[in-house]
Protein backbone atom coordinates (compact mmCIF):
# COMPACT_ATOMS: atom_id res chain seq x y z
CA UNK A 1 0.00 0.00 0.00
CA UNK A 2 1.37 3.41 -0.98
CA UNK A 3 1.87 6.15 1.58
CA UNK A 4 -1.35 7.72 2.84
CA UNK A 5 0.24 10.92 4.05
CA UNK A 6 -1.01 13.04 1.16
CA UNK A 7 -4.31 11.31 0.54
CA UNK A 8 -7.73 12.33 1.74
CA UNK A 9 -9.11 9.65 4.12
CA UNK A 10 -12.07 8.93 1.87
CA UNK A 11 -9.77 8.23 -1.08
CA UNK A 12 -8.28 5.23 0.74
CA UNK A 13 -10.41 2.42 -0.61
CA UNK A 14 -8.11 -0.61 -0.82
CA UNK A 15 -8.63 -1.64 2.79
CA UNK A 16 -9.73 -5.19 2.18
CA UNK A 17 -9.59 -8.03 -0.31
CA UNK A 18 -11.91 -10.92 0.44
CA UNK A 19 -10.51 -14.36 1.07
CA UNK A 20 -13.63 -16.26 0.04
CA UNK A 21 -17.20 -15.78 -1.19
CA UNK A 22 -20.03 -15.50 1.33
CA UNK A 23 -22.98 -14.96 -0.98
CA UNK A 24 -23.94 -18.60 -1.49
CA UNK A 25 -25.16 -19.47 2.00
CA UNK A 26 -26.79 -18.28 5.22
CA UNK A 27 -24.87 -15.71 7.30
CA UNK A 28 -25.04 -15.12 11.05
CA UNK A 29 -23.39 -12.37 13.07
CA UNK A 30 -22.55 -11.82 16.73
CA UNK A 31 -20.19 -9.87 18.93
CA UNK A 32 -19.93 -6.52 20.64
CA UNK A 33 -22.40 -3.69 20.07
CA UNK A 34 -20.69 -2.77 16.77
CA UNK A 35 -21.77 -6.19 15.46
CA UNK A 36 -25.35 -4.92 15.47
CA UNK A 37 -24.52 -2.53 12.62
CA UNK A 38 -23.00 -5.37 10.59
CA UNK A 39 -26.03 -7.58 11.14
CA UNK A 40 -28.50 -4.84 10.25
CA UNK A 41 -26.72 -3.99 7.01
CA UNK A 42 -26.44 -7.64 5.99
CA UNK A 43 -30.14 -8.08 6.62
CA UNK A 44 -31.15 -5.06 4.53
CA UNK A 45 -28.67 -5.64 1.72
CA UNK A 46 -29.97 -8.82 0.21
CA UNK A 47 -27.90 -11.46 1.99
CA UNK A 48 -29.39 -14.62 3.45
CA UNK A 49 -29.15 -13.37 7.02
CA UNK A 50 -29.97 -15.84 9.80
CA UNK A 51 -32.40 -14.80 12.54
CA UNK A 52 -33.56 -17.86 14.47
CA UNK A 53 -35.46 -15.83 17.09
CA UNK A 54 -37.63 -13.36 15.18
CA UNK A 55 -40.18 -11.30 17.04
CA UNK A 56 -43.70 -12.71 17.50
CA UNK A 57 -46.13 -11.67 14.79
CA UNK A 58 -48.28 -9.85 17.34
CA UNK A 59 -45.47 -7.68 18.73
CA UNK A 60 -45.32 -4.05 17.48
CA UNK A 61 -42.13 -3.33 15.56
CA UNK A 62 -41.16 -0.49 17.90
CA UNK A 63 -41.36 -2.81 20.93
CA UNK A 64 -39.25 -5.65 19.47
CA UNK A 65 -35.77 -4.21 20.27
CA UNK A 66 -36.73 -3.83 23.94
CA UNK A 67 -37.00 -7.60 24.06
CA UNK A 68 -33.89 -8.31 21.98
CA UNK A 69 -35.70 -9.12 18.76
CA UNK A 70 -34.39 -8.12 15.35
CA UNK A 71 -30.95 -7.12 16.68
CA UNK A 72 -28.96 -10.34 16.62
CA UNK A 73 -28.99 -13.69 14.79
CA UNK A 74 -30.44 -15.05 18.03
CA UNK A 75 -31.40 -13.27 21.24
CA UNK A 76 -28.00 -13.65 22.93
CA UNK A 77 -27.30 -9.94 23.39
CA UNK A 78 -23.82 -8.50 23.04
CA UNK A 79 -21.00 -11.06 23.15
CA UNK A 80 -17.85 -9.16 24.05
CA UNK A 81 -15.22 -11.89 24.48
CA UNK A 82 -14.30 -15.16 22.75
CA UNK A 83 -14.77 -16.91 26.10
CA UNK A 84 -18.43 -15.82 26.10
CA UNK A 85 -18.82 -17.04 22.53
CA UNK A 86 -17.20 -20.40 23.24
CA UNK A 87 -19.34 -20.99 26.30
CA UNK A 88 -22.49 -20.01 24.39
CA UNK A 89 -21.73 -22.66 21.79
CA UNK A 90 -21.07 -25.24 24.52
CA UNK A 91 -24.43 -24.45 26.13
CA UNK A 92 -26.22 -24.68 22.80
CA UNK A 93 -24.59 -28.07 22.14
CA UNK A 94 -25.57 -29.32 25.59
CA UNK A 95 -22.00 -29.86 26.83
CA UNK A 96 -22.17 -27.02 29.34
CA UNK A 97 -24.99 -26.01 31.63
CA UNK A 98 -25.39 -22.85 33.69
CA UNK A 99 -28.41 -22.63 35.97
CA UNK A 100 -27.57 -19.38 37.75
CA UNK A 101 -30.39 -16.82 37.79
CA UNK A 102 -30.11 -13.24 39.08
CA UNK A 103 -32.62 -11.13 40.95
CA UNK A 104 -33.19 -7.68 39.49
CA UNK A 105 -35.79 -4.99 40.26
CA UNK A 106 -38.37 -7.31 41.74
CA UNK A 107 -37.93 -9.93 39.04
CA UNK A 108 -35.34 -12.30 37.58
CA UNK A 109 -32.87 -12.16 34.68
CA UNK A 110 -30.51 -14.52 32.89
CA UNK A 111 -26.92 -13.54 33.93
CA UNK A 112 -25.67 -14.43 30.45
CA UNK A 113 -28.00 -11.95 28.73
CA UNK A 114 -29.21 -9.70 31.56
CA UNK A 115 -30.31 -6.82 29.33
CA UNK A 116 -32.08 -8.81 26.61
CA UNK A 117 -35.54 -8.17 28.05
CA UNK A 118 -37.26 -6.74 31.14
CA UNK A 119 -37.02 -8.89 34.30
CA UNK A 120 -39.33 -11.92 34.32
CA UNK A 121 -41.62 -12.72 37.22
CA UNK A 122 -40.21 -16.09 38.26
CA UNK A 123 -36.96 -18.09 37.96
CA UNK A 124 -38.94 -20.76 36.10
CA UNK A 125 -39.79 -18.25 33.36
CA UNK A 126 -36.10 -17.38 32.99
CA UNK A 127 -35.26 -21.07 32.71
CA UNK A 128 -37.90 -21.68 30.02
CA UNK A 129 -36.76 -18.62 28.08
CA UNK A 130 -33.13 -19.73 28.30
CA UNK A 131 -33.84 -23.28 27.12
CA UNK A 132 -35.78 -22.03 24.10
CA UNK A 133 -33.04 -19.52 23.36
CA UNK A 134 -30.29 -22.16 23.39
CA UNK A 135 -32.27 -24.35 20.98
CA UNK A 136 -32.42 -21.38 18.62
CA UNK A 137 -28.70 -20.73 19.05
CA UNK A 138 -27.95 -24.35 18.15
CA UNK A 139 -30.11 -23.93 15.04
CA UNK A 140 -28.23 -20.75 14.15
CA UNK A 141 -24.88 -22.55 14.27
CA UNK A 142 -26.25 -25.40 12.13
CA UNK A 143 -27.66 -23.04 9.51
CA UNK A 144 -24.89 -20.45 9.20
CA UNK A 145 -22.33 -21.21 6.53
CA UNK A 146 -20.61 -17.90 7.31
CA UNK A 147 -20.29 -16.58 10.84
CA UNK A 148 -19.14 -12.99 11.41
CA UNK A 149 -17.79 -12.25 14.88
CA UNK A 150 -16.87 -8.77 16.13
CA UNK A 151 -14.35 -8.88 18.95
CA UNK A 152 -14.96 -6.19 21.54
CA UNK A 153 -13.19 -6.57 24.89
CA UNK A 154 -10.44 -8.42 26.72
CA UNK A 155 -11.73 -7.46 30.19
CA UNK A 156 -14.30 -9.98 31.37
CA UNK A 157 -15.86 -10.81 34.74
CA UNK A 158 -15.62 -14.50 35.60
CA UNK A 159 -17.33 -16.71 38.17
CA UNK A 160 -14.41 -18.31 40.03
CA UNK A 161 -16.35 -21.48 40.87
CA UNK A 162 -17.91 -22.23 37.48
CA UNK A 163 -15.65 -20.35 35.06
CA UNK A 164 -18.69 -18.64 33.58
CA UNK A 165 -17.86 -15.46 31.64
CA UNK A 166 -20.43 -12.70 32.12
CA UNK A 167 -21.25 -9.93 29.64
CA UNK A 168 -21.47 -7.47 32.56
CA UNK A 169 -20.05 -7.25 36.05
CA UNK A 170 -22.41 -8.90 38.57
CA UNK A 171 -24.43 -6.21 40.33
CA UNK A 172 -24.64 -3.99 37.25
CA UNK A 173 -27.91 -5.27 35.83
CA UNK A 174 -28.83 -7.94 38.32
CA UNK A 175 -27.18 -10.17 40.85
CA UNK A 176 -24.76 -9.08 43.57
CA UNK A 177 -21.04 -8.61 43.25
CA UNK A 178 -19.04 -10.86 45.56
CA UNK A 179 -15.25 -10.39 45.51
CA UNK A 180 -14.81 -13.95 46.78
CA UNK A 181 -16.89 -15.33 43.93
CA UNK A 182 -16.28 -12.96 41.03
CA UNK A 183 -13.00 -11.83 39.50
CA UNK A 184 -11.86 -9.68 36.62
CA UNK A 185 -9.81 -11.39 33.92
CA UNK A 186 -8.02 -9.31 31.32
CA UNK A 187 -7.36 -11.91 28.65
CA UNK A 188 -3.97 -11.96 26.93
CA UNK A 189 -3.16 -12.87 23.34
CA UNK A 190 -2.66 -16.56 24.03
CA UNK A 191 -5.97 -16.89 25.89
CA UNK A 192 -7.90 -15.10 23.15
CA UNK A 193 -6.35 -17.29 20.45
CA UNK A 194 -7.02 -20.44 22.46
CA UNK A 195 -10.71 -19.59 22.99
CA UNK A 196 -11.24 -18.60 19.36
CA UNK A 197 -9.46 -21.71 18.10
CA UNK A 198 -11.67 -23.89 20.28
CA UNK A 199 -14.77 -22.13 18.97
CA UNK A 200 -13.58 -22.46 15.36
CA UNK A 201 -13.07 -26.21 15.79
CA UNK A 202 -16.56 -26.71 17.21
CA UNK A 203 -18.13 -24.47 14.58
CA UNK A 204 -16.53 -26.51 11.80
CA UNK A 205 -17.54 -29.76 13.48
CA UNK A 206 -21.17 -28.58 13.23
CA UNK A 207 -20.74 -27.07 9.78
CA UNK A 208 -17.76 -28.64 7.92
CA UNK A 209 -18.04 -26.11 5.08
CA UNK A 210 -18.35 -23.20 7.51
CA UNK A 211 -16.29 -20.05 7.20
CA UNK A 212 -15.63 -17.25 9.66
CA UNK A 213 -14.96 -13.54 9.31
CA UNK A 214 -13.37 -11.84 12.30
CA UNK A 215 -13.34 -8.11 12.88
CA UNK A 216 -12.46 -5.85 15.81
CA UNK A 217 -14.85 -3.21 17.11
CA UNK A 218 -13.50 0.35 16.76
CA UNK A 219 -15.61 1.45 19.75
CA UNK A 220 -13.26 2.29 22.61
CA UNK A 221 -13.73 1.17 26.21
CA UNK A 222 -16.04 3.40 28.24
CA UNK A 223 -14.44 2.34 31.51
CA UNK A 224 -11.81 -0.09 32.75
CA UNK A 225 -11.91 -2.28 35.84
CA UNK A 226 -8.14 -2.64 35.91
CA UNK A 227 -7.60 0.62 37.80
CA UNK A 228 -5.49 2.03 35.01
CA UNK A 229 -6.05 4.73 32.43
CA UNK A 230 -9.01 3.85 30.23
CA UNK A 231 -7.23 4.96 27.02
CA UNK A 232 -4.24 2.76 27.79
CA UNK A 233 -6.55 -0.14 28.68
CA UNK A 234 -8.49 0.34 25.46
CA UNK A 235 -5.26 0.32 23.42
CA UNK A 236 -4.20 -2.92 25.07
CA UNK A 237 -7.57 -4.52 24.40
CA UNK A 238 -7.72 -3.59 20.73
CA UNK A 239 -4.08 -4.58 20.14
CA UNK A 240 -4.56 -8.03 21.66
CA UNK A 241 -7.82 -8.67 19.78
CA UNK A 242 -6.40 -7.43 16.50
CA UNK A 243 -3.29 -9.58 16.83
CA UNK A 244 -5.34 -12.66 17.68
CA UNK A 245 -7.71 -12.12 14.74
CA UNK A 246 -4.78 -11.68 12.36
CA UNK A 247 -3.06 -14.79 13.68
CA UNK A 248 -6.13 -16.96 13.14
CA UNK A 249 -6.88 -15.51 9.72
CA UNK A 250 -3.35 -16.45 8.73
CA UNK A 251 -3.65 -19.92 10.23
CA UNK A 252 -6.95 -21.02 8.66
CA UNK A 253 -7.91 -20.73 5.00
CA UNK A 254 -11.57 -20.51 6.00
CA UNK A 255 -11.04 -17.59 8.43
CA UNK A 256 -10.85 -14.02 7.12
CA UNK A 257 -10.22 -10.67 8.79
CA UNK A 258 -12.17 -7.53 7.90
CA UNK A 259 -10.56 -4.26 9.13
CA UNK A 260 -13.47 -2.41 10.77
CA UNK A 261 -11.10 -1.14 13.46
CA UNK A 262 -8.50 0.23 11.04
CA UNK A 263 -11.05 1.90 8.77
CA UNK A 264 -12.36 3.92 11.72
CA UNK A 265 -9.51 4.30 14.20
CA UNK A 266 -6.23 4.33 12.26
CA UNK A 267 -4.26 7.64 12.20
CA UNK A 268 -4.89 8.38 8.48
CA UNK A 269 -8.61 8.64 9.25
CA UNK A 270 -7.95 11.59 11.61
CA UNK A 271 -10.76 10.60 14.00
CA UNK A 272 -13.30 11.90 11.50
CA UNK A 273 -15.65 8.98 12.08
CA UNK A 274 -15.98 9.32 15.84
CA UNK A 275 -18.75 11.10 17.69
CA UNK A 276 -17.73 14.07 19.92
CA UNK A 277 -17.21 11.65 22.81
CA UNK A 278 -14.32 10.15 20.76
CA UNK A 279 -15.69 6.69 21.47
CA UNK A 280 -18.85 5.98 19.52
CA UNK A 281 -18.72 5.68 15.73
CA UNK A 282 -20.87 8.20 13.89
CA UNK A 283 -23.32 7.19 11.11
CA UNK A 284 -20.91 8.28 8.38
CA UNK A 285 -18.26 5.95 9.78
CA UNK A 286 -20.66 3.03 9.94
CA UNK A 287 -21.73 3.59 6.35
CA UNK A 288 -18.10 3.91 5.21
CA UNK A 289 -17.14 0.65 6.91
CA UNK A 290 -20.03 -1.21 5.34
CA UNK A 291 -19.30 0.24 1.91
CA UNK A 292 -15.80 -1.27 2.11
CA UNK A 293 -17.28 -4.62 3.08
CA UNK A 294 -19.90 -4.59 0.34
CA UNK A 295 -17.36 -3.54 -2.27
CA UNK A 296 -15.96 -7.07 -1.87
CA UNK A 297 -19.02 -9.03 -0.80
CA UNK A 298 -22.23 -8.84 -2.80
CA UNK A 299 -25.24 -11.14 -2.43
CA UNK A 300 -26.08 -13.57 -5.18
CA UNK A 301 -28.54 -12.56 -7.86
CA UNK A 302 -31.09 -14.77 -6.19
CA UNK A 303 -31.17 -12.45 -3.22
CA UNK A 304 -30.55 -9.17 -5.03
CA UNK A 305 -28.29 -6.32 -3.99
CA UNK A 306 -30.36 -3.72 -2.19
CA UNK A 307 -27.78 -1.46 -0.56
CA UNK A 308 -27.38 1.04 -3.35
CA UNK A 309 -31.11 1.48 -3.94
CA UNK A 310 -32.86 0.95 -0.64
CA UNK A 311 -30.34 1.49 2.13
CA UNK A 312 -29.61 5.13 2.98
CA UNK A 313 -25.98 6.15 2.81
CA UNK A 314 -26.18 7.22 6.44
CA UNK A 315 -28.13 5.44 9.14
CA UNK A 316 -28.30 6.36 12.78
CA UNK A 317 -25.73 4.75 15.04
CA UNK A 318 -28.30 3.31 17.41
CA UNK A 319 -26.60 0.11 18.58
CA UNK A 320 -27.48 -1.07 22.06
CA UNK A 321 -24.31 -1.09 24.15
CA UNK A 322 -24.32 -2.57 27.63
CA UNK A 323 -21.31 -0.43 28.57
CA UNK A 324 -23.66 2.54 28.88
CA UNK A 325 -24.77 1.00 32.17
CA UNK A 326 -21.28 1.59 33.55
CA UNK A 327 -21.59 5.31 32.88
CA UNK A 328 -25.03 5.37 34.53
CA UNK A 329 -23.67 3.66 37.63
CA UNK A 330 -20.79 6.12 37.93
CA UNK A 331 -23.19 9.06 37.98
CA UNK A 332 -25.44 7.61 40.68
Amino acid sequence: MKSVANRHPLSILDWYEKKFEIADGPIAAAGSCFAQHIGRHLKTSGFSYVDTEPSPHWMPAEAAPKFGYGIYSARFGNIYSPRQLLQLMDRALGVRQDDEIWRFRGGYVDPLRPTIEPPLETPEQVDVSRRLHLKNVALMFRLAKTFIFTLGLTETWINKDTGTAYPLCPGTNGGEFNPHKHELVNFDHQQIVSDLDAFISKFRANRPDGQIILTVSPVALMATATGGNVVVSSSYSKAVLRAAAGHLAGKHEFVDYFPSYEIIASPPMRSMFFEPDMREVNPYGISHVMEQFFSQHRPSKAHGFALAKNEPKVCRADAICDEILLEIMETQ
